[in-house]
């Protein structure tokens, strides 16, 4: 199943084959509260899309309608052209889903645990082994067929948890927040799991509030913030749009940083003011700090980098992914 060739999407009643998720105006209320507030997103076939943005921002509550768990409050949607409301079974049995938090038997084996899900979506106890053993060479456990869960590291477990959610051969991978609490090295070995994944033509839907993992794995992605879209594009294209080309961090030893603003104008395109420091958003961050001494504008400590969607996300809505 790895190594196959991804094929085509089958035609869908819009006559779109390559459009896999289709909304208008999708909603999601929980009494008063609204999660999701009237967004339109399309995703084509072999795309990775993401969905960025903070904690509390209604990602999760989309990936939810979209995996045909969670019901439509407004608006309509379709995965495959199909309505969630009366085709869930349908939807569900063509999705692999990758929860936020890990939902292995840790009480099963590694095999064991791929050939029971396998057995969910009605295959052959043949089937689920050699599936199983495919899955696990992909997912770099093969060693660790044998062995319980329980003492996994955290980044084998994650990577258990993609291996079984591809066991039904899945035309849509949805990855909620998929490299929460790993380590640095783990997060790289399970990019690149997705990376040889996406290669193969599976279309995969992230959500995730690191923006290195956005600019990582994303084709394109929608920027949510409370609930609403507030921009799309590639990561690249969003970066060119809401952000210059570097940012300029000073660090001072005020507890107002705010106080270095007035000194700061002119120096770059905008100034946005952190709790623990002051951005300066320039295409010459170099020159920036230069001019910013050359005013007598001592900070404790001055970085340059790269714009990234961290800055985008500041830029759309005055806060940072991570509050």
């Amino acid at each position: 199943m790895i190594a196959a060739e991804a094929t085509p999407a089958e035609p869908t009643p819009s006559g779109t084959p390559a459009e896999l998720i289709q909304a208008r105006g999708l909603t999601k209320r929980f009494g008063d509260f609204t999660a999701v507030d009237g967004i339109d997103v399309t995703v084509t076939a072999g795309e990775s899309f993401g969905f960025l943005g903070p904690n509390g921002a209604g990602k999760s509550s989309t990936m939810r309608m979209i995996a045909a768990v969670s019901p439509v409050t407004s608006g309509t949607l379709r995965i495959f052209g199909l309505d969630p409301a009366t085709r869930g079974p349908d939807i569900r049995a063509a999705l692999g889903v990758v929860p936020q938090k890990d939902t292995l038997d840790e009480e099963l084996t590694v095999e064991e645990n791929l050939w029971i899900y396998g057995r969910y979506f009605g295959l052959s106890w043949a089937e689920c082994r050699r599936r199983a053993t495919e899955l696990l060479e992909f997912a770099q456990l093969t060693e660790r067929a044998g062995d319980r869960v329980e003492p996994l590291s955290g980044g084998m477990k994650r990577r258990l948890t993609i291996a079984r959610s591809l066991i039904n051969d899945p035309r849509i991978l949805l990855l909620d927040e998929p490299t929460t609490g790993l380590d640095p090295q783990a997060r790289h070995v399970l990019w690149d799991r997705l990376f040889r994944l996406k290669r193969q033509g599976v279309t995969l839907v992230v959500t995730t509030h690191y923006m290195d993992e956005a600019e990582q794995l994303c084709d394109r992605l929608v920027v949510m913030d409370r609930g609403q879209i507030v921009a799309e594009g590639s990561p690249r294209a969003l970066i060119q749009t809401h952000a210059t080309r570097e940012v300029l961090e000073l660090r001072f030893a005020d507890d107002d940083n705010g106080i270095h603003v007035p000194s700061l104008q002119g120096i770059g395109e905008r100034v946005e003011v952190l709790p623990d420091r002051l951005l300066v958003y320039a295409e010459d961050d170099d020159g920036a700090l230069a001019a910013a001494h050359a005013r007598g504008i001592r900070p404790l400590s001055a970085l340059v980098r790269r714009s990234s969607l961290e800055d985008v996300f500041l830029h759309l809505t005055g806060r940072t992914l991570v509050d």
